[in-house]
């Protein structure tokens, strides 16, 4: 059996009216194919462009180990020049990634390769995120601790995405105080004998190329697969609901916070405890 998956619908391009009617408004995902065509990056951005411009910079690299007490929220597993990641990455030799990594901020001439879109959000345009990944390297199930608005650019390469909205939160075993699912479900993969409740969650799937921009609506559950070795580049407008402006504010300040406080204090058993209650909570929930 698979996970119950539609296709996110996909347009060429699209009016800023349709857009914040159709998708903004209903908190619905959308790939746009050719919002960024006329620009400098769509037309340079690859891995040999980036290296080369942003080469000699110090980055943090993230492997697929599981979440450990040993570590802070976020904190990273390495650091290497990007270069050398690069070239890891071109051979296919390496798990290692890289997330959150504001890369237009420390190297600022790749600004002018990118505009804004203009397409009725309004952006946060000191925090743009790259990613990167290796072929077969993927990214657990989360959502943002900031419950944003995200447009998502991919370049160089394809990379499967899987969404979930919100409201199938129940069957997906969140992890609690925490912004995951429980880090053993192979999404692409299910054991429904072992997840049950996941048989009724609803989401969507797609996959991206060169060019494409997802929209994530607010607090989407997400999870990537990069296809091939890539990178993407995230963009974010706040939460127009208040309660999710209000949970992201929790989380920013409070969450993560005690999140690692309970780590230093409990150790592993903090890690256990929560991915035990992640099973618990979830079946009980839907009669398992």
């Amino acid at each position: 059996m698979k996970l119950n998956l539609e296709h996110i619908p996909r347009v060429k391009k699209i009016t800023k009216e349709k857009f914040l009617n159709e998708y903004v408004k209903l908190q619905k995902p959308l790939v746009i194919e050719e919002l960024i065509t006329d620009s400098v990056a769509y037309k340079q951005w690859s891995l040999d462009y980036i290296s080369q411009l942003a080469g000699e910079k110090i980055v943090p690299v993230y492997d697929d180990r599981r979440i450990n007490s040993d570590q802070k929220f976020n904190e990273p597993h390495s650091n290497m020049k990007l270069s050398a990641y690069i070239e890891l990455l071109k051979e296919g030799s390496t798990n290692y990634r890289i997330f959150l990594y504001n890369l237009l901020k420390e190297v600022p001439e790749l600004q002018n390769d990118f505009d804004y879109p203009d397409i009725g959000l309004k952006f946060l345009k000191k925090l743009p995120f790259l990613f990167f990944g290796g072929s077969g390297s993927k990214v657990f199930m989360h959502y943002d601790i900031d419950l944003a608005n995200i447009f998502h650019f991919h370049f160089h390469g394809k990379k499967q995405c899987i969404l979930f909205p919100p409201s199938e939160t129940r069957y997906l075993y969140k992890v609690p105080h925490a912004l995951i699912s429980h880090e053993e479900i192979d999404f692409n993969n299910p054991n429904f004998d072992q997840w049950p409740a996941l048989q009724h969650a609803k989401g969507y799937v797609t996959e991206l190329k060169h060019g494409d921009v997802l929209y994530m609506p607010e607090g989407y559950w997400h999870q990537m697969t990069y296809l091939t070795p890539g990178f993407s580049m995230s963009i974010r407008s706040l939460p127009k609901k208040v309660t999710n402006f209000t949970q992201a504010t929790y989380n920013v300040f409070l969450l993560r916070h005690f999140d690692n406080f309970m780590r230093k204090q409990r150790g592993h058993k903090w890690i256990d405890y929560k991915n035990t209650e992640a099973i618990r909570r979830t079946n009980k929930r839907n009669g398992f």
